[in-house]
């Protein structure tokens, strides 16, 4: 049986032989239960399975942030703390890990989340010029949101392109070799998708 305690909190009620003995329910690990976080059925299977793949379960946890900001958009203190609890971790280990990956975020990002290379090849090759284009294009700056929440922008240090240089990631995309015309081209293409 569950009752509110004069401080407002909730309590679980047991018998001790003859004695009714109180245990807050912040203590109780039903609480874990009962607040915890719902994804999709499809994500809730890949995260039952993902800790297996790992010998240690604690590695499954940048997959699982991955899937998740995925779904519901970033990564939220609610999924946070539900990624933590299946995984045995603090909340601040998962954050120390989303702080340290710049591909993961704690803030909204578009429904296409640009990323302009201007490491050394895509720089020598118009990579900050293409920054300044999509700027211009999407009227929003580095690291902020289209006010219909269709793009964002980040100028990132390198996204593994080189030999293509300028290139940009749109979510898990890759376009290369890229002038103005063909990012106008990118950027119009998503707009139509959506």
């Amino acid at each position: 049986m569950r009752s509110a305690g004069t401080d407002g909190s909730l309590y679980r009620f047991a018998k001790d032989g003859e004695n009714q003995v109180e245990f807050p329910l912040h203590n109780y690990p039903i609480t874990q239960l009962l607040n915890r976080m719902k994804f999709s059925e499809e994500l809730e299977e890949k995260f039952s399975r993902l800790p297996a793949l790992y010998p240690v379960k604690r590695s499954a946890l940048i997959p699982m942030l991955l899937y998740a900001q995925d779904e519901v958009g970033h990564l939220t203190d609610e999924v946070v703390r539900e990624i933590a609890q299946r995984l045995g971790l603090t909340e601040l280990e998962v954050r120390n890990v989303i702080s340290y990956y710049s591909m993961l975020t704690t803030k909204p990002r578009g429904r296409y989340h640009v990323q302009v290379c201007t490491n050394i090849s895509c720089l020598l090759r118009g990579g900050e010029e293409l920054l300044e284009h999509c700027k211009e294009k999407l009227g929003i700056g580095h690291k902020q949101r289209t006010s219909d929440g269709l793009f964002s922008l980040e100028e990132v240090e390198c996204i593994g392109a080189c030999s293509w240089a300028p290139a940009v990631q749109v979510n898990y995309d890759f376009h290369e070799n890229l002038t103005m015309q063909k990012m106008d081209h990118v950027l119009d293409g998503y707009r139509r998708k959506a």
